[in-house]
């Protein structure tokens, strides 16, 4: 995974398995996405920066399940410039985490240093992280844990990333089988 710099591999696939063939009429264009990274104090991550850039703001087509959303609705309610808490799955419904504050880190955790990409329903949301160590990796935020998704967490065989996830998707493989 590279949240750097996007391949042109990568921007390709993504076209492809979003349906986007419009020519980047759906993009944000370059001066939309550097002032939202201005207005929020962050660097989007490769692919997806590139991606609403020049490709699409989004697509009804998904993932997840309803659609992945614009960049200005993935901000709504977050904060991305403060750093994403965790590093690791936390099931919050079944321990604490050692925090001495948990509902205070779940709060972070759904609000910090993450843009909400969209939803599988039933409080199952998709957050690309954006801020933070965990920069550039997605991360399944429920009512009852966070969760990596990535080859590198165990949980699936997919790439990290948002290209990986992605692919994942298109390829019509459950999100956390790892293989």
């Amino acid at each position: 995974m590279n949240s750097d710099q996007a391949s042109p591999e990568d921007l390709a696939a993504l076209r492809a398995a979003l349906g986007v063939d419009d020519g980047g009429e759906s993009a944000l264009g370059w001066e939309a996405v550097r002032a939202f990274e201005a207005e929020h104090g962050v660097v989007l991550p490769e692919p997806y920066r590139t991606f609403v850039a020049e490709v699409s703001d989004g697509s009804f087509q998904g993932p997840p399940e309803y659609g992945l959303v614009g960049l200005a609705e993935s901000a709504k309610g977050q904060d991305p410039g403060k750093p994403f808490p965790l590093t690791e799955l936390w099931v919050w419904e079944e321990d604490d985490g050692g925090y001495e504050d948990p509902d205070a880190v779940i709060e972070q955790v759904v609000h910090h240093g993450s843009l909400n990409l969209g939803t599988d329903g039933c409080g199952m949301d998709w957050h690309l992280v954006v801020t933070g160590p965990q920069r550039g990796h997605l991360w399944l935020v429920t009512g009852e844990g966070a969760l990596p998704h990535g080859a590198e967490f165990g949980s699936t065989a997919a790439e990290a990333g948002f290209a990986g996830w992605v692919k994942h998707w298109s390829e019509g493989n459950d999100w956390f089988e790892a293989e």
